[in-house]
């Protein structure tokens, strides 16, 4: 007889959330972890970066200081004390964790896991094996590096090392315009270092609406932030001054030189070593093939998080936790709509988003309707003096339906949530018209947005009567 109803491999933001979450629902619950529970996020991603990113709004806020009236001397802006307060939240986030699965009555288990048959999930090192009715694999993700490109954790880093670097460089080359790319570049930037973003694709942010990536470039070039788009990185060279990237761009070949070089490329599956081949596991390049409930092919496995490759985000992967967990407790959840999920990014400006950009819902063959509202037309933006970037709605002209909200402009992460819960719903425009939001807030902009797209903006004119 089986010891757990579920043990699941991984203690990142997928796999201790579907832990909390099979033992409130009386399943008897072990969770394998070979380092801090909390995964990436919690100790080397989500929430370190937004720490640092905060002290970076900060040191800019400061500079903007006698927009406000308010004048101060020997200003300077110290990285090192930045980095320390970012890993003193992360501990204090990850102890946290660890409290709650204690309280829940989840057995943690320090150790590698791997499957070593249909109901057995062996932990390394030593020799413990759990037998177990269901698995989730909740392994995550390893960082991507580019072919002939050797991370040597000094000179050519990822964002692991970034988050402990206590000594600003003089100038980085940053090698990725997603959004791990322009949060680091921003933040380097805010403390006084020479930036350089390189992308491959047309815009920074290559996967948001067009209008916000470009939006963001503007901004990125009055703050003095340099990028290359439509530029593919051919070399990379490390010696004792620093790193030379040569670039193929507009069929050129620059040469950059620079302290140091973040490559900032993606992830792949954290899957080798797993045992998946074991039970034939379906995969695809490494990433763990799964439903809409999160199934693998062998009955009584799952996979939930960064491993699948579905939609790279920890909040995508917490969802998915809960769906596994419910789904082994015949509770039948909701199949996962990843279009439907939010995205954010937390460079300044913000950018947020969810559902079809404009683009994808014309390819789709909506009926499309725009609506866009400046954050300059917003009261709580102006007295606030943050109203750069707008907010854009993609309509079905048709049947009035929400497809997508496209937000660059202050607080626009926060701001996501009720842009979300419309487009999940698959709410009408007018229930959010009709939806009265406090005055001065940056949430009326969500209504506004929608205002104009049926031609009836209030505070911004929108160029007719409907």
């Amino acid at each position: 007889m089986a010891d757990h109803d579920v043990v699941i491999i991984g203690g990142g933001p997928g796999g201790y959330v579907a832990a909390i979450r099979a033992a409130q629902l009386g399943l008897r619950t072990a969770l394998v972890e070979a380092e801090r529970v909390g995964g990436v996020c919690l100790n080397w991603g989500c929430i370190p970066t937004k720490a640092l990113l905060y002290n970076a709004e900060l040191v800019n806020l400061f500079r903007r200081s006698k927009d406000f009236g308010i004048s101060h001397d020997n200003f300077r802006a110290d990285l090192a004390p930045a980095v320390d307060r970012s890993r003193e939240v992360a501990e204090r986030m990850v102890k946290g964790v660890e409290f709650l699965l204690k309280k829940n009555g989840v057995t943690l288990v320090r150790g590698r896991g791997r499957l070593q048959g249909r109901n057995e999930v062996a932990v390394e090192p030593g020799r413990e094996t759990l037998l177990t009715e269901n698995v989730i694999v909740a392994s995550g993700g390893v960082t991507r590096t580019l072919p002939g490109v050797a991370i040597d954790g000094n000179i050519i880093i990822t964002s692991r090392e970034a988050l402990e670097l206590r000594r600003l460089p003089s100038s980085i080359v940053i090698v990725g315009g997603g959004p791990i790319g322009v949060e680091f570049g921003y933040l380097y930037h805010s403390y006084g270092a020479d930036v350089t973003i390189i992308e491959m694709l047309d815009h920074l942010l290559p996967a948001e609406d067009e209008e916000v990536s470009v939006q963001l470039e503007q901004s990125f070039k009055r703050q003095g932030i340099k990028f290359m788009t439509g530029a593919r990185v051919q070399e990379i060279r490390s010696g004792e001054g620093g790193a030379r990237v040569r670039v193929s761009a507009d069929g050129r070949t620059p040469e950059l030189k620079a302290e140091k070089v973040l490559v900032a490329v993606g992830f792949g599956a954290n899957s080798a070593g797993l045992g998946l081949e074991t039970l034939n596991v379906e995969t695809d390049r490494g990433f763990v093939k799964v439903d809409g409930r999160m199934r693998t092919n062998v009955p009584g496995v799952y996979a939930i998080g960064d491993v699948t490759g579905k939609l790279m985000l920890a909040h995508v992967a917490s969802q998915q936790g809960v769906t596994a967990v419910e789904q082994i407790a015949g509770l039948e959840p909701p199949e996962m709509e990843y279009e439907k999920m939010p995205r954010a990014t937390y460079c300044q400006p913000q950018v947020a988003s969810c559902g079809l950009t404009e683009a994808q819902a014309r390819e789709r063959g909506y009926n499309v309707a725009t609506g866009r509202f400046p954050f300059r037309a917003n009261g709580k933006a102006a007295a606030n003096g943050v109203d750069e970037g707008f907010v854009k709605v993609v309509l079905d002209r048709e049947y009035d339906q929400l497809l997508g909200y496209h937000i660059i402009g202050p607080e626009a992460t926060e701001l996501i949530a009720e842009a979300t819960l419309g487009v999940a719903s698959e709410s009408a425009a007018g229930d959010v018209i009709w939806t009265v939001h406090a005055h001065p807030t940056l949430s009326e902009t969500i209504k506004e947005a929608a205002l104009v797209a049926r031609g009836q903006g209030i505070h911004f004119w929108s160029g007719g009567k409907r």
